[in-house]
């Protein structure tokens, strides 16, 4: 199972009986993306929502993709958005905390935990390759990029 398939829509039963629809608890369903892609019931919404809500439709579905919002970009614009939280040096549960606080979306601690683990788990396979492949500069950019999560 993806990460992103771990991704959450906080009280999204309450946001679906404000929007008068049924929605899916996953923040990166087909339905949700639907919904956050056309934007065509969001005015259903509170303003603190709503403004929560477009802030993550702007800043994860926005791509010149033509099968935006099912291109992938908007999965890989979050994962690339916890990592940046990870390197500047939050820790898994402060990382929920904030995904929370900024998209009303959530996951459980340990999944980001497990999301980050494999991530370095990762570039250290990255980094062992390329420097058994004599590419010194990918063996590099892969142990700097462990570094930011680890710390």
């Amino acid at each position: 199972m993806a990460f992103t398939d771990k991704i959450y829509v906080k009280n999204h039963r309450q946001l679906a009986a404000q929007l008068e629809t049924s929605l899916p608890k996953g923040a990166f369903a087909g339905a949700t993306l639907d919904l956050l892609f056309t934007g065509d019931e969001l005015a259903g919404l509170d303003a603190a929502t709503r403004d929560r809500v477009l802030d993550f439709a702007e800043d994860f579905l926005d791509c010149d993709c033509q099968s935006n919002p099912y291109c992938g970009c908007p999965e890989e614009k979050f994962i690339g958005y916890v990592l940046e939280l990870r390197a500047e040096g939050l820790g898994p549960q402060a990382i929920v905390d904030v995904m929370t606080d900024e998209y009303m979306v959530y996951a459980y601690t340990g999944d980001v935990r497990s999301f980050l683990d494999d991530a370095v788990r990762q570039l250290e396979a990255v980094e062992t390759l390329a420097a058994v492949e004599d590419r010194t500069e990918m063996a590099e950019r892969a142990r700097r990029a462990r570094r930011e999560l680890t710390g």
